[in-house]
C-alpha cells in the first residue's frame, strides 16, 4: 500500500505549493483536510478488511476513466498497477466499453417520469471475477444513473458476495471519487482562467 504525503486533490489538479489556487484552498483548511482524510479512509485504509485494496483501486481507476480525467486515470491506474497489475488492462477495457454521457435514467415520481432520459445500461463483462464485475456495474449505475440506484439494484452485489458493510463502503467510495474528480477538474479549469476568476471559487465543502 502506498503512503501518500501530497494532498491528492492538489495532485490531480496540478496545484503546487505557492500557486494562487493553493492559497484559495488553504482558506478552507477543514474542507481540504476532510477530503484528504476521506481519500485515506476509502482508498488507503490501514485495515481494508474484506474490501481489498485491489478492488478499491480497480473501482477508482474505472471511475476515473468514466470521467475522462487523464490525470486521475494515470494516478489510480498506477495504484492499481502496483497492487494488482493483472487487473489494469481488463479494467481499462471495461471502462472503454462503458463510456457514455449522463446523468440519465428514469424517475419513479409520476410528475417527473416525462423528464426521464434513457441511456446505456451497462453490465461488466466476465473476466475480473464476480465481485469486481458487480462492483464495476454498480459504479456505472451510480455515475450515470444515480436516480435508479434503488434497493433492488444492490442484489447483484449481494449475489456476488458483497457484505452489507462492504456495499456501504463501495457506494461511499464511488460517491467520494465523483466529488474528488469534479473538484480537481474544476480547479484545473480555474487554474487556466485569469487570476480574478479564482476569487469566485466555491471550494469543496461549501
Amino acid at each position: 500500500m502506498s503512503q501518500p504525503t501530497a494532498d491528492i486533490i492538489d495532485l490531480l489538479a496540478g496545484i503546487r505549493p505557492g500557486d494562487r489556487l493553493a492559497a484559495v484552498r488553504d482558506e478552507r483548511p477543514q474542507a481540504r483536510e476532510n477530503a484528504q482524510r476521506s481519500f485515506e479512509a476509502l482508498l488507503e485504509p490501514a485495515e481494508p478488511g474484506t474490501f481489498p485494496l485491489s478492488e478499491r483501486y480497480a473501482v477508482a481507476a474505472f471511475v476515473a476513466r468514466l470521467h475522462g480525467f487523464d490525470a486521475a486515470t494515470d494516478f489510480y491506474g498506477d495504484l492499481l498497477a502496483d497492487e494488482a497489475p493483472a487487473l489494469v488492462a481488463p479494467v481499462a477495457d471495461a471502462a472503454g466499453a462503458a463510456a457514455t454521457t449522463g446523468p440519465y435514467g428514469q424517475y419513479r415520481e409520476p410528475g417527473l417520469q416525462a423528464e426521464g432520459v434513457d441511456g446505456l445500461r451497462w453490465s461488466a463483462p466476465a473476466g475480473v471475477g464476480a465481485r469486481l464485475e458487480a462492483a464495476l456495474t454498480h459504479a456505472h449505475l451510480l455515475v450515470f444513473r444515480p436516480r435508479e440506484a434503488r434497493p433492488e439494484a444492490l442484489q447483484h452485489l449481494v449475489d456476488a458476495g458483497w457484505s452489507a458493510d462492504d456495499i456501504v463502503s463501495l457506494s461511499q467510495l464511488i460517491a467520494f471519487l465523483s466529488f474528488q474528480l469534479r473538484v480537481a477538474w474544476g480547479l484545473r479549469v480555474l487554474a487556466a482562467a485569469p487570476a480574478p476568476a479564482a476569487a469566485t471559487l466555491v471550494t469543496e465543502g461549501a
